[in-house]
């Protein structure tokens, strides 16, 4: 099995030592270079490689912030490349497929390599499922989340949670409503909602989210229900099983 290739890291120097690396390794042909996160996220679209050699520490977009745009569907394997270990050790524990600590030694290299290899081979929904909790586990370790990485086209943008005046479900998507804009976000709403402050946003709807400080107005409605007016006029039904926390966080 030829593996298909990607370097991304901001340092040419770094990107040169890995290029440099695998041109001593068979069955590897690299696709392509990237010294920023946004272009990673294009190349890895465009170009579906199989194996992303990704520097986690990149200004605007981190590797993490990369994988976060991407989204749930099938990732290609990553590989890691970070001069701190701390953050990477913690990532990790999840069992993606390895990271290499900077300056890389040819013989951990090949080592990372040689595993990725075999894990690629027999790569299933496991492999997938791996990657998918290597995000949560990374929203997890952050706390609560502060900022959003929302997709439209190629066009990437970051969306501050104080912004967000309620979000909506759109299957296995999310829409961020930020005043007069909307923005999709490739993350369900069950998932946001784990990474949400609870003092600050509530679940009123199994298809909406509100900020709390963006709720004007609760309306008596059929069944234990209520309807909801935000700050900008938008209405939304706070069904019968949100509808006791709602209340008693208004209170």
């Amino acid at each position: 099995m030829t593996l298909r290739v990607l370097i991304v890291d901001d340092e040419p120097l770094a990107r040169e030592r890995i290029r440099e690396l695998l041109r001593a390794c068979d069955d590897v042909d690299v696709i392509g270079e990237c010294a920023d996160g946004e272009s990673a996220v294009a190349a890895i679209e465009s170009e579906a490689p199989d194996l992303v050699f990704l520097d986690i520490q990149m200004p605007a977009l981190n590797g993490f912030d990369v994988l976060e745009a991407l989204g749930a569907g099938r990732l290609p394997g990553i590989i890691f490349i970070t001069a701190f270990d701390e953050y990477a050790v913690r990532a990790f524990e999840t069992g993606a497929l390895d990271y290499l600590l900077k300056p890389v030694t040819a013989e951990r290299f090949e080592a990372a390599l040689e595993r990725a290899s075999a894990r690629l081979v027999r790569r299933g929904a496991d492999d997938d499922a791996t990657l998918r909790a290597l995000l949560e586990r990374l929203h997890a370790d952050r706390g609560h989340a502060t900022r959003f990485v929302a997709r439209d086209g190629t066009r990437i943008t970051f969306v501050n949670v104080g912004d967000v005046d309620w979000i909506e479900a759109a299957g296995n998507y999310a829409r961020l409503h930020v005043g007069p804009r909307v923005h999709l976000l490739r993350e369900t709403l069950k998932s946001l909602e784990s990474r949400l402050d609870s003092s600050e946003f509530v679940r009123v709807h199994r298809s909406a989210i509100a900020r709390l400080d963006r709720i004007v107005s609760l309306e008596p409605y059929f069944h234990g229900e209520y309807i909801i007016t935000l700050q900008d006029g938008t209405r939304l039904t706070a069904s019968r099983s949100y509808s006791a926390r709602l209340r008693a966080l208004l209170r």
